[in-house]
């Protein structure tokens, strides 16, 4: 008998692998916590030989809640779990399956949301369930096989030198530096807004990204375009992040971002498309996808030998005097097409007034001679 009573209470007592346990049943019920007292050996013992009991009754919604109490939560993981839990939020995670999966495409597909949108979504919730399953709160990952539709390739829009040289007078002056960075580094507007003045070095015209959604994308080198760096210099400052409004950093810039873009009487692009409109900007220039790929914090995706890929600093500062003498070069060639346009117009102006308009003013400017 390993049951002793303390005031009104049953404890239980047992020893294993020579250990005393001792926990309280919390009953004054001796049938009850001779039941209980049973459960807890168990348990012990299955602690010992590292044998787990899953919670069966464990749901979508409270292990979400778990993973993002304790894991390692980024903000696309919040994102997709408003789209998530309303679907999955009630079902039990032993139940979870490939036709739930299916369903929750379906469902989405109604919303009018892409494949590409579902893929992420689905992947989060595999992510959760991998956590769990290392976190030993499940036994096996139930999404781990689910199949992934193959996302269609999404043309994305360049922007043109003549629609940069709308947008920037357009823009806020505190948003202006911030959208000229972009196209003038690649870097993603997370890693613009997070940018430190500790990690740009003006007299070698060199930006080290402060901070990158990737590992490949931190601490990278970019050199400096000559706009980039007149205006870094400019503001610069010892310490703390470059991009400011009032003296305090930026988290949010989409609603100043898209009024510029109206005001500019532009067609629509989202910011991420400055970082596309770089890397087809150095493409366009002649610059290789190594380089490219360097400068922007690309992984190597599912190329076996981008982990000894290194692109040296020399590679990098010629990649952005290609791109200068290239964008230098469209703009030459923008301002002769432009040029030519008006010299067009004006002869064709000229040629439509009446010929005794014409007459008489050949006369008076006779006359004047």
């Amino acid at each position: 008998m390993s049951l002793f009573k303390r005031g009104n209470v049953w404890w239980a007592y047992f020893y294993i692998d020579g250990v005393r346990h001792q926990e309280s049943t919390g009953t004054s019920n001796k049938h009850l916590a001779e039941n209980i007292e049973h459960k807890l050996r168990t348990e012990a013992s299955a602690r010992r030989h590292q044998l787990v009991e899953y919670d069966l009754d464990l749901t979508v919604a409270a292990l979400a809640a778990r993973f993002l109490a304790d894991g390692e939560v980024r903000p696309h993981h919040i994102w997709h779990l408003k789209a998530l839990l309303p679907f999955f939020g009630d079902t039990l995670v032993v139940r979870l399956n490939r036709n739930m999966a299916r369903e929750f495409r379906l469902w989405r597909k109604k919303q009018d949301v892409t494949d590409a949108t579902v893929n992420r979504a689905l992947s989060v919730l595999r992510h959760i369930l991998f956590w769990a399953l290392d976190e030993t709160l499940i036994e096996t990952n139930p999404m781990a096989r689910v199949p992934l539709v193959q996302e269609r390739r999404i043309k994305r829009p360049v922007m043109t030198l003549d629609e940069e040289a709308l947008l920037l007078p357009a823009l806020l002056d505190y948003l202006r530096g911030i959208v000229t960075a972009a196209l003038d580094t690649g870097m993603r507007r997370g890693e613009v807004l997070k940018q430190r003045w500790e990690d740009v070095d003006l007299s070698r015209k060199l930006l080290l990204v402060s901070s990158s959604k990737t590992a490949g994308g931190e601490s990278r080198e970019i050199p400096l375009t000559k706009r980039v760096q007149g205006l870094l210099e400019a503001n610069s400052r010892p310490e703390g992040v470059v991009f400011t409004l009032n003296g305090k950093p930026l988290s949010w810039i989409r609603k100043g971002y898209l009024g510029g873009i109206k005001r500019a009487g532009l067609r629509h692009f989202r910011f991420h498309d400055l970082r596309h409109t770089f890397n087809t900007r150095l493409m366009e220039a002649g610059v290789i996808a190594d380089v490219r790929m360097a400068l922007m914090g690309h992984s190597g995706g599912s190329n076996v030998h981008s982990i000894y890929t290194h692109v040296e600093l020399p590679a990098k500062r010629k990649a952005i005097g290609q791109l200068e003498a290239w964008v230098n070069q469209q703009q030459e060639e923008l301002k002769k097409d432009k040029e030519q346009k008006n010299a067009s117009t004006k002869e064709r102006s000229e040629s439509s007034v009446p010929g005794e308009i014409r007459g008489t003013q050949a006369v008076e400017e006779e006359d004047a001679r």
